[in-house]
């Protein structure tokens, strides 16, 4: 560690990314990346903006996307928040809606209506967030069937966020349970947060009930339903009020998170609806595919609703799988985590991609 950094960063534990090698060609199924393009008029759009006004700052109020976000889920543009990725927007609702606190009060997991809650197995960069603004949280079980239970956060609190279906297990929640929960919360004065990351690929969005829940955020990603991970792009829909409180944290770091570029392929991505409901679906029917495949060979196999498959091998570790697959030119995600250490995340590539997987597989198995 260096001696000039602060002690904020010596505390922190960075996320790690999911590996993003150039030494080799790999068939990539680490990193929940969309196999197809994005939409046509998507590339149409980021060629026209590449002009003249590149020199000139980008819109800081996101005017054209928030407007055309807005036509497309039925909402005003004053609840839409556009961000550099939804982890920037994530990043920002931990600091506008979560209390931080100070070296002396409750430690990180008091069980105390002072903390956050979010589940023991999900999206990893939420303790993170919650370290860089000293947010205490308490981390929630899965049942054992790895579902997240609404009724286990129906307790007093700071806050909840999870994603919906949660990640890395792609298990949806039942949106009955997360308006019911929501319900509960606004009687606290308290904002739960739903990360939508892969909501296209099955689960039912929460975004039609924000104007019956005034502290319910929704945030979605431009990464994987619409094919622009390499735009960074995300959104948040919510109460204005809510918007407005991700405004000011943004405003107080970075009044132009997002580029003219960015700008320009994200208003057109979620005008083509129909394209990304054609691919999408492609990406759900090789899923449903690729899980028989598996259960085929013994694998187990939760339930998914996200454009991944959480999955556990017969007689070889998670570990040790993810090794044998890389070394025949596959990526997977391994998480080094208890509960967790024997399954792998494998993102759902093209047919002829998880063909190569589904082979694979099946040879390192037959030779155990």
């Amino acid at each position: 560690m260096s001696i000039y950094w602060n002690k904020r960063v010596k505390n922190l534990s960075p996320y790690v990314p999911g590996e993003q090698p150039r030494d080799r060609k790999f068939i990539k199924l680490n990193t929940n990346e969309n196999p197809y393009p994005p939409s046509p008029k998507v590339i149409e759009a980021v060629q026209k903006a590449v002009n003249g006004d590149l020199r000139l700052y980008p819109d800081p109020d996101c005017a054209a996307f928030r407007e055309a976000a807005a036509r497309r889920y039925g909402v005003m543009p004053g609840q839409i928040f556009a961000g550099n990725g939804s982890d920037e927007i994530l990043g920002f609702a931990f600091g506008a809606f979560f209390e931080s606190i100070y070296a002396d009060g409750p430690p990180l997991n008091a069980k105390t209506a002072d903390v956050i809650l979010f589940p023991d197995i999900t999206y990893s960069f939420y303790p993170v967030y919650a370290g860089l603004w000293n947010i205490p949280y308490r981390q929630i079980h899965l049942r054992d069937d790895f579902y997240i239970n609404c009724d286990d956060y129906r307790i007093p609190c700071a806050g909840i966020i999870f994603p919906n279906p949660n990640a890395p297990t792609g298990i949806p929640v039942p949106l009955a349970d997360i308006l019911s929960l929501a319900e509960c919360l606004e009687t606290q004065g308290r904002v739960l947060i739903i990360d939508e990351a892969y909501i296209a690929f099955s689960a039912q969005s929460a975004v039609p009930f924000i104007n019956e829940h005034p502290n319910l955020l929704v945030v979605h990603t431009l990464s994987k339903s619409a094919s622009l991970a390499g735009m960074r792009f995300g959104y948040a829909v919510g109460d204005e009020e809510l918007i407005t409180g991700l405004c000011r944290i943004r405003d107080s770091f970075n009044s132009y998170t997002i580029d003219r570029l960015a700008l320009a392929a994200a208003a057109a991505a979620v005008a083509d609806a129909s394209y990304y409901d054609k691919i999408n679906n492609r990406v759900i029917a090789t899923r449903e595919r690729t899980a028989e495949s598996l259960k085929n060979l013994k694998f187990n196999v939760l339930q998914s609703a996200a454009n991944f498959l959480f999955i556990k091998a017969p007689k070889i570790s998670g570990r040790d799988l993810f090794c044998a697959l890389r070394e025949k030119g596959i990526l997977a995600r391994h998480f080094n985590k208890e509960k967790i250490t024997d399954y792998l995340r494998v993102s759902i590539g093209t047919d002829e991609d998880m063909d190569e997987f589904i082979a694979a597989c099946e040879e390192i198995l037959n030779r155990i």
